[in-house]
C-alpha cells in the first residue's frame, strides 16, 4: 500500500498521458490501417492543433471551445490535403509515402515556427479546470482527470461509429473490398479522403486538448509521432480497444516507469515495439511472394545460374563458347580481357564524379570543403542503405545505428590514443559489423513496412543508449576535444580542411570500389536474385536468410566506415548526428540517386548536405523547409532517381530503377488493402483481414 501510495500520482499521470497518445494513435491507425497511408507527418497534425489551441486559449470556456473547433478544423483540412498529396503514390509503396510525408512534416514544422515562434507557447485553461482535486489523499490536476473522462468517451464513440453505423461500414469496406464498395454507389476515393480528414481531425483535437500536457514547442511533433508509432505497433490495427490498452501501457512506461525504473524506461518502449514486430514476422510466411513477380518472363534463377556460369541467356539456350570457335576466328587473349565499350560507358559517370571530387579543394573555400567531407561520410551511409534497400530488398530507417557504432568507436579510439586513420577505420567497421550481426536476425525475416518499423525501433533504441551511456558517448552533450586523426603511421594529426577532405576522399573511394566489386560479383548477383525472386531462390535450395544476413553485416560495416569518417572530418560528435533525421536523409539520398545506384546515392548525399548547410546558409532558419521541399520534389519528380533518367532498368549495378515492390503496394483508393502492414494481423479497426 505504501508503494502504491508513493506512485499513485505518476500512475494516474500515465493514464492521462496514455489516453492522449491513444487519441493521436487512433488517427494514425485509421490512416495506416484503412487508407493505407504511412503518415510520418501525423505528429505535425498534432502540432497544428496544439499551436492553434494555445494561441486561442484565454482561460475561458469560450476560448477553449474556439481553440478546439479551430484546431480540429485546421488539422482536418490538412488531413484532406494529405489525401490529395498521397493519391499519385497509390501504386508506389509505403517507402515513397514515408519520404513524402516526412518532407511535408519538415515543411509544416518550419511554417508553424515561422507563424507561432520557436518558443513553447503557454496554455491557459478555464479556472475550474486550472485547479487541483483530492485523489486518495493526493492533490491532482483537475484538467487531467477531465481529459481522462473525455478520452474514454471518445474511444467508446469511435468504436460505436466504426462498428454500428453506415459510415463505419463504408470505412471498413474501403479497406476490405473497395470494388464492392464502389458497386454499392459509394466512392472509395471519397472514403479515402474522409478517412485521412478524420485522422487529421483526431490529431488536431488531441493537440488542442493535450496542449496543457504536451505543450507545443520544438520537438513536440517528432516525440508524439514516435510514441504513436509504438502504440500502433503494440496495439495492432484491428481494434480501437487494443490501441487503447497499448496507449495506456506506453503512458505508464513514460511516467510510472521513470519513477520506478529510470534506468530501463528509455529502452522499454522501442524494445517492446521491435519484439512485437519480430514475433509477428516469425509467425508470418516468408515474404518471398511479395518480392517480385513470379508469373512473367523466364525463370530468373535459371538466368542467374547462366550468368554465374558465364553463359549469356537466350531463347534457344546458351550461345556457343569461345573455346568451340576455330582458332583463326578467336580474338587475341589480351584483347578479350580489355573492357568493352559498354563497360567504359557504365564507368564514365564514376570517373567524372571522381575527377570532380579530386578538383574540389582547388575550387572551394575551407567551409565548403568541410561540407564536402561531411557529404562523403553521409554518402557512405547512403551507399549502405542502397545495399539493403536496392539490392537486398530491405528498406531501412535504422542504418544510423551501425553508423553511430562506427562514429563512437572512432571517437573513443582517438580519445584513448589510437589516432592512426586506417586502424580507426578497420576497428570501427568491425564494431559496426558485429552490431549488424547481432541485430540482423531481427531484420532479415521481415519485409516491406515491417522492416521499416523494425529498423526504426533499432535506431531509436540506439539513440536511447547514446543518451544514457554518458561515460562512452557523452550523452546529450556529445564528444569533442579528442586528438586529431593521422592519415598514416608516423604522420601528424590532420587539422586543415583540405587534409581531412583528401583523407575522406581516399577512404570513400576505396570503400565504394570494394562495394561495387562485391555487388558485381557472383555474390552480388545472388543477392539481386534474392530480391527479385525470393520464393524461387528458396525452392532452388539457396540459403536466402544467410545471403541477407551477410548483406546486412557488410552494409553495417560500410555504415561504420561512414560514421568513422564523419567524426574525423567534424572533430566532434553529438546525438543529432546519428538520429532519425539522418536516417531519413540517407534514405532520401538513395531515392534521389536511384535505389540500385551506388553513384546516385553519393550524389544524393551531396545534394542533401548542400541544401541543408550551404543553400540554407543564405536563408537562415529555413533549412527544414528547403529539405522538406527536396523530399517532396524527389518523390514526385524522380520516381526512379537520377540514375533512372539514363533509362536503366530495375536490376543491379548502376541501373537506378527501384527494386521490385520492395515495400509492397499500399491500400490505394479503389484498390485492395495493404499487402505489407506490420504483421498479418494488422488490419483496419474492427475489420476482417485485408490480405
Amino acid at each position: 500500500m505504501e508503494l502504491l501510495d508513493a506512485h499513485l500520482v505518476p500512475a494516474v499521470d500515465g493514464v492521462a498521458f496514455g489516453l492522449l497518445l491513444f487519441v493521436v494513435a487512433a488517427g494514425l491507425s485509421l490512416a495506416f490501417g484503412t487508407a493505407g497511408v504511412l503518415n510520418l507527418s501525423h505528429g505535425t497534425l498534432y502540432a497544428i492543433g496544439a499551436y492553434t489551441g494555445a494561441e486561442l486559449s484565454d482561460g475561458t470556456w469560450g476560448g477553449l471551445a474556439l481553440g478546439l473547433a479551430t484546431g480540429t478544423a485546421a488539422a482536418c483540412v490538412a488531413g484532406a490535403g494529405l489525401s490529395a498529396a498521397t493519391a499519385p503514390l497509390a501504386r508506389r509503396g509505403h517507402l515513397a509515402q514515408a519520404l513524402l510525408t516526412f518532407g511535408l512534416a519538415l515543411i509544416g514544422g518550419d511554417l508553424l515556427i515561422q507563424f507561432f515562434g520557436a518558443d513553447e507557447l503557454p496554455v491557459r485553461v478555464p479556472e475550474v479546470l486550472d485547479s487541483s482535486v483530492t485523489l486518495l489523499g493526493h492533490r491532482y490536476p483537475a484538467y487531467r482527470l477531465c481529459f481522462i473522462v473525455m478520452a474514454v468517451l471518445l474511444a467508446a464513440f469511435g468504436t460505436w461509429v466504426l462498428t454500428r453505423t453506415r459510415m463505419g461500414a463504408a470505412v471498413r469496406a474501403a479497406a476490405d473490398d473497395p470494388q464492392m464498395l464502389a458497386a454499392t454507389g459509394h466512392s472509395p476515393r471519397a472514403v479515402h479522403t474522409g478517412v485521412l480528414a478524420a485522422a487529421g481531425a483526431l490529431a488536431g483535437a488531441a493537440g488542442v486538448l493535450g496542449a496543457p500536457i504536451i505543450g507545443p514547442g520544438p520537438g513536440t511533433s517528432e516525440n508524439v509521432l514516435m510514441l504513436s508509432l509504438v502504440v500502433v505497433v503494440l496495439g495492432g490495427l484491428r481494434s480501437l480497444w487494443a490501441t487503447f490498452a497499448a496507449a495506456v501501457a506506453v503512458g505508464e512506461v513514460q511516467t510510472l516507469g521513470v519513477s520506478v525504473a529510470p534506468e530501463l524506461a528509455p529502452y522499454l518502449l522501442f524494445a517492446a515495439m521491435a519484439a512485437v514486430l519480430v514475433l509477428r514476422s516469425r509467425f508470418a510466411e516468408p515474404a518471398g511472394a511479395g518480392h517480385g513477380s513470379e508469373a512473367s518472363g523466364p525463370d530468373p534463377v535459371a538466368r542467374l545460374r547462366g550468368r554465374l556460369a558465364g553463359r549469356p541467356p537466350g531463347p534457344k539456350g546458351p550461345s556457343v563458347g569461345l573455346d568451340r570457335l576455330p582458332r583463326r576466328n578467336r580474338a587475341p587473349a589480351w584483347l578479350a580481357r580489355l573492357p568493352g565499350r559498354a563497360a567504359w560507358w557504365r564507368a564514365a559517370p564514376l570517373l567524372v564524379l571522381l575527377g570532380v571530387l579530386i578538383a574540389l579543394p582547388a575550387l572551394l573555400d575551407a567551409y565548403s570543403i568541410s561540407l564536402a567531407g561531411s557529404a562523403l561520410a553521409l554518402g557512405l551511409l547512403a551507399v549502405s542503405v542502397t545495399v539493403l534497400t536496392g539490392y537486398a530488398g530491405l528498406p531501412t530507417l535504422g542504418q544510423t545505428a551501425s553508423f553511430a557504432v562506427g562514429a563512437y568507436a572512432t571517437a573513443n579510439l582517438a580519445d584513448a590514443g589510437w589516432t592512426v586513420g586506417p586502424v580507426q577505420i578497420v576497428l570501427s567497421a568491425l564494431a559496426a559489423a558485429v552490431f549488424a550481426a547481432v541485430v540482423g536476425p531481427a531484420v532479415i525475416r521481415a519485409r516491406g513496412t515491417t522492416v521499416l518499423m523494425i529498423t526504426l525501433a533499432i535506431g531509436e533504441l540506439t539513440g536511447a543508449v547514446v543518451n544514457q551511456l554518458k561515460s562512452v558517448t557523452g550523452g546529450a552533450d556529445g564528444l569533442v576535444g579528442f586528438p586529431a586523426t593521422q592519415a598514416l603511421w608516423g604522420g601528424e594529426g590532420m587539422l586543415e580542411e583540405s587534409e581531412l577532405y583528401n583523407y575522406a576522399l581516399v577512404v570513400a573511394v576505396v570503400a565504394v570500389a570494394l562495394t561495387l566489386l562485391v555487388l558485381r560479383s557472383p555474390a552480388g548477383k545472388l543477392l539481386t536474385g534474392t530480391r527479385g525472386a525470393e520464393a524461387r531462390m528458396r525452392a532452388s535450395g539457396h540459403p536466402v536468410g544467410r545471403y541477407l544476413l551477410v548483406a546486412h553485416i557488410c552494409a553495417g560495416a560500410l555504415a561504420g566506415v561512414g560514421g568513422s569518417l564523419m567524426v574525423t572530418v567534424q572533430q566532434y560528435l553529438s546525438p543529432a548526428d546519428v538520429g532519425f533525421e539522418i536516417a531519413a536523409f540517407a534514405l532520401l539520398a538513395v531515392v534521389i540517386g536511384g535505389t540500385t545506384s551506388v553513384i546516385g546515392a553519393l550524389l544524393g548525399a551531396g545534394l542533401i548536405v548542400a541544401t541543408r548547410d550551404w543553400v540554407a546558409g543564405s536563408w537562415p532558419g529555413h533549412g527544414p523547409l528547403l529539405l522538406g521541399v527536396l523530399f517532396v520534389a524527389t518523390v514526385y519528380v524522380l520516381p526512379r532517381g537520377l540514375a533512372g533518367l539514363r533509362g536503366g532498368g530495375s536490376g543491379g549495378g548502376e541501373q537506378g530503377g527501384p527494386p521490385s515492390d520492395t515495400t509492397g503496394s499500399p491500400g490505394a483508393p479503389g484498390a485492395p488493402g495493404t499487402s505489407d502492414t506490420p504483421g498479418a494481423e494488422d488490419q483496419p479497426p474492427s475489420a476482417p483481414p485485408t490480405r
